[in-house]
């Protein structure tokens, strides 16, 4: 399933009609976790959950067959928590938003609001965002199998063998870590983690390179680098902007949507691939830089 969800109602494209058995296991298998953390807070529990899990979404999301420089297949692909983690950090800002509030703190803004290492709140956020983390790196997990399931069952293309280092990463997150000799949190949103020889992905847009990092692990940025291109402009705007023709020419040699339900994602859409690389060349390393022959968005 791909696609904007309508919750995983009957018909709904973004959701599983029918749980598949790898799917079911890997739920099984995190479900006392996720029971423990809505017997705590009960208002997460309302989210998406295993009829999404193993799922693309929208948006940003997608999976990629890309060439590297030696033409080598790789098989690439962008999703995260579907909603769950978004479910989780909403209800904990609210909950710190309240306790600021019951202790009269005056918050130059409210988006400032925190919790308390050491608190209750605090550690369930800490377990929240940890299950939230381990969600989308199933959801990953079980899409990439799919992907490689689907391509070996095709009949067209010569028996294979995914040979080659996964590469996973987190690009919204929190962590602790030691930095400048002090045991710190560390959030990275947009962002992902850079030590010396950590690889990493950068993907590029719709019709533009991406490439495969190794970090740096350069101190002044904390060990990170950043997690794309980044956008230009709002997807509003793009869409107000940029015509299929536009897109069309932007994604020559792409086999891709060319659609307008996917102007807000189009190439002219994001910064310069290039630019980004060129601006962090003491953060990362390039090992590989891959050109995208397939895009599948939802």
């Amino acid at each position: 399933p791909h696609g904007r969800t309508r919750g995983g109602g009957r018909g709904d494209r973004g959701a599983w009609q029918r749980i598949p058995d790898p799917v079911a296991r890997a739920w099984k298998a995190m479900l006392p976790r996720w029971n423990a953390l809505c017997q705590k807070h009960p208002k997460i529990e309302k989210c998406n959950t295993v009829v999404h899990l193993g799922t693309l979404g929208t948006g940003n999301h997608f999976i990629e067959l890309c060439l590297d420089e030696e033409d080598r297949l790789w098989v690439m692909l962008h999703g995260g928590s579907r909603g769950l983690g978004n479910r989780i950090g909403r209800y904990f800002i609210e909950l710190a938003r309240r306790e600021a509030e019951r202790q009269n703190l005056r918050l130059p803004d409210g988006d400032l609001a925190y919790l308390e290492e050491g608190s209750r709140c605090f550690d369930d956020y800490v377990e929240a965002v940890g299950f939230a983390q381990d969600f989308a790196r199933t959801n990953r997990e079980l899409m990439m199998e799919r992907v490689l399931e689907a391509m070996r069952e095709s009949g067209e293309l010569p028996p294979f063998e995914a040979t080659l280092e996964v590469v996973n990463c987190h690009h919204n997150y929190v962590a602790r870590e030691v930095h400048y000799g002090r045991e710190v949190w560390v959030t990275r949103k947009g962002a992902v983690r850079a030590r010396a020889g950590d690889l990493g992905i950068i993907p590029g847009s719709m019709g533009a390179r991406s490439y495969i990092v190794r970090g740096k692990g350069n101190p002044e940025s904390f060990h990170s680098c950043s997690h794309g291109a980044g956008r230009l402009m709002s997807r509003g705007e793009a869409k107000r902007r940029f015509t299929v023709a536009d897109h069309v020419r932007a994604t020559e040699g792409v086999e891709c949507r060319k659609d307008p339900g996917v102007l807000d994602e189009t190439p002219m859409a994001y910064k310069d691939i290039d630019k980004v690389m060129a601006a962090q060349q003491d953060l990362v390393e390039v090992v590989h830089t891959l050109r995208q022959v397939v895009c599948i968005k939802g």
